[in-house]
């Protein structure tokens, strides 16, 4: 497996940005080929961020990234830089926001590059006409999660996951124009192919074990074994030895929940809307964490078909679709147990492939 990574860098948990962004900060990593007022690699997500959204300096992102940066958004990918600069403009003036920085985690160094793995609580107000229609005047408060690779600098590759369902119920809008408005601004439907059950090898069960290649340490294979057996294998009930009793959920739409037995429901509801969902860890990585314990961030695929009803109401009867939900979890372990879980999906992103499913299948028959 990859060496242990080095600690130094500040947690954002605990912090009030006032003391992030405060002068005079001394540098605790190596940080060859970064600007010199980033300390660590932690700092340099943090303020970057806060740079270019809430300070609005959006042309720093002509040095923080490559100029041939692929963003990967749920239903659709950006590849260049000067997409990244519009997207970052529309996004400000039709949702004027605050995003507060909750926790990073994150793995290497400025040899081999880092990754990190940033929970964003971002809250704002619909004062603009933009892609929700006229303004509502109401508030959102939603979470994302934004996962980078940085190379002296700059960002290369990046992966965003927002929710935009949760900004959609909160306005009281009714999602479905606007999916239909981004269904035909997507294209078309996924492949058939992308709703092959994957984890079932032919006639067999899903395998017995899980490729724990990813993992840098014996908790983050841990944690992709007991991924492994409740997505792919179905066992829900092994939640409980995963979690604590009282463990906390922190889902999108802003749920919170208590409890292992509302988290192990929450998650058979994601599978009884894609019932033959196949869960695919893509990238693992790990902290100790300042409040005791250690912090895992997974970013993961499932791909399936909506067969099911399940946890999503909004897609209405199982339409047998082809859908791909990408997502990211951070879980909080402490003494060997969860006792805290953040999730970030888009239902959305759901109901907008759906929906180009039915506008493609309208298309076929016209032809």
């Amino acid at each position: 497996m990859p060496k242990e990574q080095d600690p130094k860098a500040i947690s954002a948990e605990r912090l009030d940005y006032a003391e992030i962004d405060a002068p005079g900060r001394e540098r605790t990593q190596s940080m060859e080929g970064f600007d010199p007022e980033y300390t660590d690699i932690v700092d340099y997500i943090l303020r970057c961020t806060h740079r270019i959204w809430e300070e609005k300096n959006v042309g720093l992102i002509y040095s923080h990234y490559t100029h041939n940066c692929v963003v990967y958004l749920p239903n659709e990918t950006l590849y260049d830089r000067e997409e990244v600069v519009e997207n970052t403009i529309q996004r400000i003036v039709t949702m004027p926001h605050v995003g507060m920085a909750s926790q990073v985690i994150w793995r290497g160094d400025d040899k081999e590059g880092f990754y990190t793995s940033h929970l964003i609580t971002t809250a704002g107000r619909h004062t603009q006409q933009g892609p929700y229609g006229a303004p509502t005047g109401r508030k959102y408060t939603i979470r994302g999660i934004a996962d980078c690779m940085i190379f002296r600098n700059r960002i290369y590759r990046e992966w965003l996951v927002g929710d935009s369902m949760g900004v959609i119920h909160q306005l009281g809008l009714d999602p479905m124009p606007i999916a239909l408005a981004a269904a035909a601004r997507i294209g078309p439907a996924l492949p058939q192919e992308a709703g092959v059950r994957s984890r079932l090898p032919g006639q067999l069960p899903p395998p017995a074990d899980t490729d724990t290649a990813i993992a840098h340490n014996e908790a983050e294979a841990e944690t992709l074994r007991w991924l492994h057996r409740v997505m792919n294998q179905r066992m829900f009930g092994e939640m409980r030895a995963v979690y604590d009793p009282n463990a906390m959920y922190h889902g999108p739409q802003m749920v919170e929940l208590s409890g292992v037995e509302a988290i192990i429901h929450q998650w058979m509801g994601v599978f009884g809307a894609i019932p033959d969902g196949s869960f695919r860890a893509e990238h693992i990585c790990s902290v100790p964490a300042e409040e005791g314990g250690t912090k895992v961030a997974v970013r993961w695929m499932i791909e399936g078909r909506h067969g099911g009803w399940g946890l999503f109401p909004t897609l209405g009867a199982p339409t047998q679709r082809p859908v791909r939900l990408m997502g990211v979890s951070h879980y909080h372990y402490v003494d060997g147990r969860i006792v805290d879980e953040w999730t970030v999906y888009d239902e959305m992103t759901l109901l907008v492939q759906i929906l180009a499913g039915e506008t493609g299948a309208d298309d076929a028959e016209s032809t």
